[in-house]
């Protein structure tokens, strides 16, 4: 088997987390970003433990020298990005007429600005491989909208749109890029919600539960194997036919 790299933003806690711990146990190295070195150490321990490779690095999504400097770092020990999960999002909810231009700026900035350098940064690498996988982690609401969250679902339908764009700039060097578009999932967000806002979540949801992080994990899984190696410019709805 080929030893790919695959590099996971947001990895420390969450959705990131599983989604590390899953594409390791298919024996894929995996370097973990995100801003806090102690908590990404525990998820590279816990992946060494089962047997696995695993390396830690820092990472601020608001600034690409730091983007940047990540990937640089990864590469310079372990050679090309060959996956990349663009998974790493804050939120500054608030309504849109009284939504200041720095709650704004930061959550574009970080959402898709970040994605986007993090995908020029791995990007030469993976062309000069003639083999990569880009997974864009979008969310239901950049499709549907959600009001109070205007910058959020801006960032996120924006990041629908720069796969599609690079899907089609990069398919010819066997490179896929696809989005993934989670529902409500169980998170450390949604664990502080009251149970009836949760009541009023589930009423919209026919599948009646909150995702769960494996589900999202099982979706990056795929989109990274080789099975998937014909499906471009896709946004997977995993949100239990909340949005269809």
């Amino acid at each position: 088997m080929i030893n790919r790299t695959a590099m996971i933003t947001g990895a420390s806690r969450g959705i990131g987390r599983v989604c590390a711990l899953e594409l390791a146990r298919t024996g894929i190295r995996v370097v973990l970003a995100a801003r806090s070195l102690d908590k990404l150490e525990e998820v590279a321990a816990e992946i060494k433990v089962a047997g696995g490779e695993a390396k830690a690095v820092l990472i601020d999504m608001s600034s690409p020298d730091s983007i940047r400097g990540a990937v640089a770092e990864a590469q310079k020990e372990w050679g090309p990005i060959h996956i990349l999960v663009n998974n790493a999002a804050i939120t500054k909810d608030g309504l849109a007429l009284r939504m200041k231009a720095a709650d704004w700026n930061s959550v574009l900035q970080t959402n898709l600005t970040g994605a986007f350098v993090a995908i020029q940064a791995v990007m030469q690498g993976m062309m000069k491989e003639r083999w990569g996988r880009i997974i864009n982690m979008a969310s239901v609401v950049g499709e549907m909208g959600n009001a109070g969250q205007s910058n959020y679902v801006a960032s996120k339908a924006g990041l629908i749109g720069l796969t599609k764009s690079i899907a089609r700039e990069i398919a010819s060097r066997n490179i896929t890029v696809n989005a993934i578009a989670p529902g409500f999932i169980e998170t450390d967000m949604t664990a502080g919600l009251s149970e009836e806002l949760k009541a009023k979540m589930l009423e919209q949801i026919p599948l009646k539960r909150l995702g769960k992080a494996e589900d999202i994990a099982a979706a990056v899984k795929f989109l990274a194997s080789e099975e998937a190696g014909y499906i471009t410019g896709h946004v997977l709805d995993v949100n239990g036919g909340m949005y269809m």
